[in-house]
């Protein structure tokens, strides 16, 4: 089953069912108006969109239309709890490593995971506000899923039983303002903007054999300025799954239907060619290519993100039908003031 949140003027605007190929969708009017209340009462309700689900997808759904991912709100404007992991170790120590900081010690046995802001999540299609050029903007591709309710001290396995839907997300981020805030000793605030999630959210049996075990088994391909930037494999090299990164969120405290986990940053190694280390999947966010660069050349030489700069992300199936939508978004200046 896919859902996305169609705009209406309010702040957790309309549900709305889309249809597998993502061509059209229908209003869940009748069964519920907002993906929270569906999430709250899934035993109850999410057996109803998924009947019109299936007649949307045979054509039988009367009031379908074609669906349109500018149109889209996150599938959750706003959640109760947002919590970023950092499951691909690579990513943690290619950026540790570019602002000269050791990985913890314990990075292979307990996830690094900050609490991010919920209030206020982007649409997949919305500009992306920079009041400053000289912020150091980054994007980062990621996955992420929503949960139902999950028991205080739940296992890894209790944990992906609690999950409810899978999607892509774009983690802002504002490099140059990182290292002064974690030396506070307080985690991100400043450096963290708005994340944005892809137009639609997926039940995990749409991913097919791509889902096992907590990861997804597939490539997240990013383009900058519409140029490839990385072609991730999402899978194999997610140290911790979903299920654990769940796990640790709840280990002393209950997680409560809405809450979105993510991944963090899809990274895969580098592998040596005639005794240069390269990385043939690109990257899924610029201080990993900056890093890269340091590490081969001395000197990192791409920059962050300007005004004006795009940024594409999607995952497609074995077939290559799109799975959640592309996240597509533009880079923008405050408005000139009068």
């Amino acid at each position: 089953m896919k859902l996305a949140t169609y705009r209406d003027g309010s702040r957790d605007g309309q549900l709305v069912v889309v249809a597998r190929d993502l061509a059209s969708a229908h209003y869940a009017t009748g069964i519920a108006s907002r993906l929270q209340q569906v999430l709250d009462d899934w035993g109850f309700l999410s057996p109803q969109l998924q009947d019109l689900y299936d007649a949307l997808n045979a054509g039988r759904a009367r009031h379908a239309f074609a669906f349109d991912p500018a149109q889209c709100m996150a599938p959750l404007p706003r959640a109760y709890q947002w919590a970023d992991g950092s499951a691909y170790l690579n990513h943690v120590e290619l950026v540790r490593r570019a602002r000269g900081a050791e990985p913890p010690a314990t990075l292979r046995t307990d996830p690094l995971m900050y609490q991010g802001a919920s209030d206020d999540f982007l649409g997949p299609c919305d500009d992306v506000l920079l009041t400053s050029d000289e912020a150091g903007l980054d994007f980062e591709a990621e996955l992420a899923v929503v949960t139902g309710d999950v028991a205080m001290g739940a296992t890894p396995g209790q944990s992906l039983d609690g999950i409810r839907l899978l999607m892509l997300a774009n983690d802002w981020t504002l490099r140059n303002l990182v290292s002064e805030e974690l030396a506070k000793g307080f985690g991100f605030l400043q450096s963290k903007p708005a994340t944005a999630f892809s137009p639609v959210a997926v039940t995990p049996d749409e991913l097919g054999a791509a889902w096992q075990q907590g990861r997804v088994h597939l490539t997240l391909a990013s383009s900058w300025n519409g140029r490839k930037m990385g072609l991730c494999d999402a899978g194999p090299e997610m140290h911790f799954h979903f299920g654990e990164l769940i796990a640790h969120l709840c280990k002393t405290r209950k997680v409560r239907a809405g809450t979105i986990v993510g991944s963090g940053t899809v990274s895969n190694q580098g592998i040596e060619r005639d005794g240069r280390l390269e990385w043939p999947n690109g990257t899924s966010c610029i201080a990993e290519r900056r890093c890269i660069e340091t590490l081969q050349d001395g000197a990192p030489t791409t920059e962050f993100m300007k005004w004006g700069d795009t940024i594409r992300i999607e995952m497609k199936g074995p077939g290559g039908q799109s799975l959640f939508g592309a996240i597509e978004q533009k880079v923008v200046a405050p408005a000139v003031a009068n």
